[in-house]
């Protein structure tokens, strides 16, 4: 067909424009709506009132406090796990590293709300073992060491992620003449490990800074209870009071939000800028130390330190689930499963929760694969300026807080679309398309590492015979695909399916997700609901988790997160 087909290029002439106009839609179009209220707000003097507001800068200091204290955490935390189950022989690297990125993958609020359920003098569990501090106590995590504590824990997978990509890389050999010459494995450490390990921690610490500033689960459940805003919880409870200087205000303190990540990711550019990092010779993991008698050390230490951060909370969640209430005892004759009977049968709005997040999460899935398959293809097959600068565009809402993009979509559709007379504020679909912007580039990763590694030979073989790019696609890339595909579909699903952050500003009544839900219960006071329906969340995370490590063998490398 003329014109089906761009000259010397397998592409079909529409491809291009389809992957453009949908990245405008997705990524360009919120951002500039955002942008223009924000302008809006400068020129009529509204920033100047959000400016001088005590609560703006009491609201900066909690972020940048909580956001640094917390980065240090999951720096120290995440930095010891990928040193030891990247270049050690430590035993059960597979087991340590699964349960080790496990809270990377549970909802924010279900990690502050078992934390909860842990600690304090009305712990279930706590009591259950005679060990709760004495009635009065203080509860220790509704503070600024509690918030920061917990960003540790959440994110410290996103520091050991970044690190072991790095540490995959080391020169092997460069290590083994070391060893040669005479080093000990702590000089081997220090002057060759260590700096060129440096790229890793500063990534890992500025992926770490910006999860902190945008996530909004954990201070809105150990915060606002004590009084400490953030900037996300800040701008939550302006849209619960919402008046005619909303928009405008939200902007500006989204804006401020957007600076502060985006001064997180230009520290890290400036500290790496200058530097060179590369490496000549052999890599991989095999340049590994023998721990010898430090083994028993730490291997105990690793498993202590996940103990702590999954299983004890985890076990906290349940018992907050089988109690009647907050504050009992965990016993024989306290314990029913009436809290799983309630949200599972009996209560609409956990029901119509789940309906939500699952139909959410899969269409999420699903369609952003239709889309993503497409722009990988165009993607890998261009080498020009404008995929590079597509491929920009569709990181930039991943990398933003979820709170702006949020913020960015209620700006965008809470008038009328022009022309079609439609209002998507306040209905489910404001989700979705937000959903389809947030997590466009956890689709796209694992699809475009698959394309990276075809044989652009079998194409062309089948274009020269005549193959048109539809039957091309079916019959020979999809297939070739599929297991990407499947990881692409399972990952988004997962992270989707347990989004609050997003959804905490777009639900309404009838729209509630899990993360909502959770949220609502517990702020509602009712916390064994709450946390039955935590745990069932953290069930469903697992087995999508396993669902994955099932697959792992028939993915290309970096897919599946934990897997080295």
């Amino acid at each position: 067909m003329p014109g089906y087909v761009r000259a010397g290029n397998s592409q079909p002439a529409w491809l291009f424009p389809f992957v453009v106009i949908t990245v405008l839609i997705l990524s360009v179009l919120p951002l500039a709506r955002l942008a223009m209220v924000g302008i809006a707000a400068f020129a009529n003097g509204g920033v100047i009132d959000v400016l001088s507001a005590p609560s703006l800068w009491s609201a900066t200091y909690y972020t940048l406090v909580t956001s640094i204290l917390g980065t240090i955490i999951s720096l120290v935390v995440g930095c010891l796990f990928s040193f030891l189950l990247t270049l050690t022989d430590i035993r059960g690297k597979g087991l340590l590293s699964f349960f080790f990125v496990l809270p990377m993958m549970i909802p924010p609020q279900v990690t502050a709300l078992a934390w909860v359920q842990l600690s304090g003098p009305s712990s279930p569990l706590l009591k259950a073992l005679a060990i709760a501090p004495p009635l009065g106590s203080p509860q220790p995590l509704y503070s600024v060491g509690g918030i920061a504590l917990l960003y540790g824990v959440q994110h410290a997978p996103l520091v050991y992620l970044a690190l072991r990509a790095g540490l995959m890389t080391l020169p092997r050999d460069g290590v083994e003449a070391a060893r040669l010459s005479g080093a000990s494995s702590f000089r081997v450490f220090r002057d060759i490990i260590l700096p060129l390990s440096l790229p890793g921690i500063i990534a890992g610490a500025a992926i770490s800074f910006v999860s902190c500033t945008g996530n909004f689960g954990i201070p809105a459940i150990l915060g606002i209870p004590a009084s400490i805003f953030t900037l996300p919880t800040l701008i939550f409870t302006k849209f619960s009071a919402f008046t005619s200087r909303t928009f405008g205000d939200v902007a500006v303190l989204s804006a401020i939000i957007a600076m502060i990540s985006v001064a997180g990711l230009m520290i890290q550019d400036r500290a790496l800028r200058g530097r060179d990092y590369r490496v000549i010779g052999l890599s991989g993991a095999s340049a590994a130390f023998e721990l010898g008698a430090w083994r028993f050390a730490f291997t105990p230490l690793l498993w202590a330190i996940l103990f702590f951060m999954l299983a004890a909370p985890f076990f906290a969640l349940i018992a907050g689930a089988l109690v009647p209430a907050y504050g009992v005892p965990l016993t024989f004759k306290t314990m029913s499963l009436h809290a799983f009977e309630e949200i599972l049968f009996r209560q609409a709005v956990t029901r119509t929760a789940f309906v939500n997040s699952i139909s959410l999460a899969g269409a999420t899935a699903v369609c952003l694969l239709l889309v993503t398959v497409l722009a990988a293809y165009m993607l890998t097959r261009r080498k020009d300026a404008a995929s590079r600068i597509i491929a920009s565009l569709i990181e930039i809402p991943h990398s933003l807080p979820g709170i702006v993009m949020a913020v960015a979509f209620i700006l965008v559709f809470a008038a009328p679309i022009p022309f079609l007379h439609i209002s998507l504020y306040g209905t489910i679909w404001i989700i979705l398309i937000a959903y389809f912007s947030s997590f466009f580039a956890i689709s796209l990763k694992p699809v475009v590492s698959a394309f990276h590694q075809l044989d652009p030979a079998l194409e062309e073989a089948a274009r020269l015979s005549g193959a048109g790019f539809c039957r091309r696609l079916s019959d020979i890339i999809v297939p070739l695909i599929a297991p990407a595909a499947g990881a692409s579909v399972i990952l988004v699903f997962l992270i989707a399916c347990n989004e609050l952050t997003i959804s905490a500003l777009l639900w309404s009544a009838g729209t509630q997700t899990l993360g909502v839900a959770i949220y609502n219960l517990d702020d509602s006071g009712s916390s064994d609901l709450a946390a039955a329906l935590s745990v069932l969340v953290v069930l469903m995370v697992v087995v999508l988790m396993l669902l994955l490590e099932l697959l792992t063998k028939r993915l290309p490398k970096g897919v599946v997160p934990w897997r080295n």
